[in-house]
């Protein structure tokens, strides 16, 4: 009988070590969970209330698009400020593509 012969994979091995995501320096901090940086129950009932009474997209809604917002944007990073953080001029609906990819990009200018 004849032995099956392996083939080898032409796919890479993926490096899986921790791929660091946060600037040296920057205000959130791994030890930190996200309720503690201010993300918590108080926080879901706002912003679940924001998206009732706001509930698309202003990026879309600005390029003639109608997308149901996802996600409550902070217009201008708060950097663990409190004040900024539950300042509601300071807060505006996204989609997720608008909140991860375009938002993220002007962030990191």
């Amino acid at each position: 009988m004849a032995k099956l012969q392996t083939l080898k994979s032409s796919l890479p091995v993926l490096d899986t070590r921790r791929v660091p995501t946060m600037q040296a320096g920057g205000w959130r901090t791994s030890d930190q969970t996200a309720a503690q940086r201010g993300y918590g129950y108080k926080w879901q009932k706002a912003r679940a209330q924001w998206l009732r009474e706001h509930p698309l997209c202003v990026m879309c809604e600005a390029e003639g698009r109608v997308t149901a917002a996802t996600v409550v944007d902070h217009i201008q990073a708060h950097r663990g400020d409190q004040a900024l953080f539950w300042r509601h001029s300071n807060w505006q609906s996204l989609c997720c593509t608008h909140h991860s990819r375009d938002k993220q990009r002007e962030e990191q200018r």
